[in-house]
């Protein structure tokens, strides 16, 4: 099983990941969110990203993240300042977001006040991850195929998988 919760894994992957890792490893995303516990979720790591796929991180932040990291981000040349932040309500709890671009990637950073590997973006993409492997490549290869459709990746696997609720379901596994 791969450790997600580094991204030193991507150096070995396909060439998108191997792209990724350049990426995050040159800005040095990785480190300068060490404190908030990054991990980089969704389908990149497990290689069902289509063209424009974002980078997804998940942090495990409080208010120090936007005392502290938020404002030097802002002022920062580590990233362009057409940063998007947004402050979304997510099961009655305040969470952050911000996207930007980071050369071709889109970046999303998504912070929650609760630890980065019991986040459902964490959770579905293992999930997700250890279906991949039961089922193999053709599998594999529909999931990107219903993505190159616009479905998103947790509807995709509930339509294969005959999944009522997919988010829900994923959960489960």
């Amino acid at each position: 099983m791969i450790d997600f919760t580094r991204i030193d894994y991507l150096k070995d992957g396909n060439e998108r990941q191997k792209k990724a890792y350049e990426i995050l490893t040159k800005y040095r995303i990785f480190e300068k969110l060490k404190d908030y516990s990054p991990i980089l979720a969704g389908t990149v790591p497990i290689e069902i990203d289509i063209n424009g796929s974002d980078l997804d991180i998940i942090l495990d932040v409080d208010l120090r993240f936007e005392e502290d990291f938020l404002d030097d981000l802002m002022f920062s040349k580590f990233i362009p300042h057409d940063v998007d932040v947004e402050y979304p309500i997510i099961n009655g709890e305040k969470c952050i977001t911000l996207n930007f671009i980071l050369e071709e990637f889109p970046i999303e950073i998504f912070g929650q006040n609760k630890p980065a590997i019991q986040k459902n973006a964490y959770l579905h993409m293992i999930a997700e991850y250890k279906i991949l492997q039961e089922k193999g490549e053709e599998f594999k290869q529909k999931i990107i195929e219903l993505k190159k459709e616009g479905i998103k990746t947790e509807p995709a696997f509930g339509i294969l998988l005959g999944l009522e609720n997919p988010y829900e379901d994923l959960l489960k596994i």
